[in-house]
């Protein structure tokens, strides 16, 4: 995914991940990290809390927990690559490209993701897939980072399980 950010934006020139909290934060990182090794140039990363962009947020209940959202940069002119762990309904999506037009106009903005896992209600694509998964109805795809979970994997699994 690393290699693939790099072609599409022509390397590290004003280039800027910003991932999506919370594991497209970790994400991002990891990214940063290849990107370092490969390019010796550090890329800025970001954070998106989305919650208050959210087309659903009166769903979320009355004091919905809201994150940190850190883009320290302007981000007019820069080339913008969103980072999330799963690709869904492509809401999330939307909820972060609204959130970053308040922090400026990028040149480009694309999105990269570890799971696609289809089932779209927005027209809304990634750019950079790390995996594409056929899900059945009433499953969902879950991924667990060593960060924030203890280990890293995905899941499938059946909706109503833990």
């Amino acid at each position: 995914m690393a290699d693939e950010i790099l072609e599409i934006t022509d390397g590290t020139d004003d280039l800027v991940l910003v991932g999506i909290q919370r594991r497209g934060v970790q994400l991002a990182d990891r990214l940063v990290e290849l990107i370092a090794a490969s390019e010796t140039v550090r890329v800025p990363r970001g954070a998106l809390d989305i919650t208050l962009y959210r087309d659903d947020l009166q769903t979320v209940g009355p004091r919905p927990v809201v994150g940190r959202t850190d883009l320290p940069w302007a981000l007019d002119g820069k080339k913008v690559v969103i980072v999330d762990d799963v690709l869904y309904t492509g809401r999330t999506v939307r909820a972060a490209l609204d959130e970053l037009a308040d922090f400026g106009r990028p040149a480009r903005i694309a999105l990269a993701v570890l799971v696609d896992r289809g089932g779209r209600e927005l027209p809304i694509h990634a750019d950079i897939v790390g995996k594409k998964v056929e899900v059945g109805e009433g499953q969902r795809v879950d991924v667990l980072l060593e960060e924030v979970d203890g280990k890293t994997s995905v899941i499938v699994s059946e909706a109503g399980s833990t």
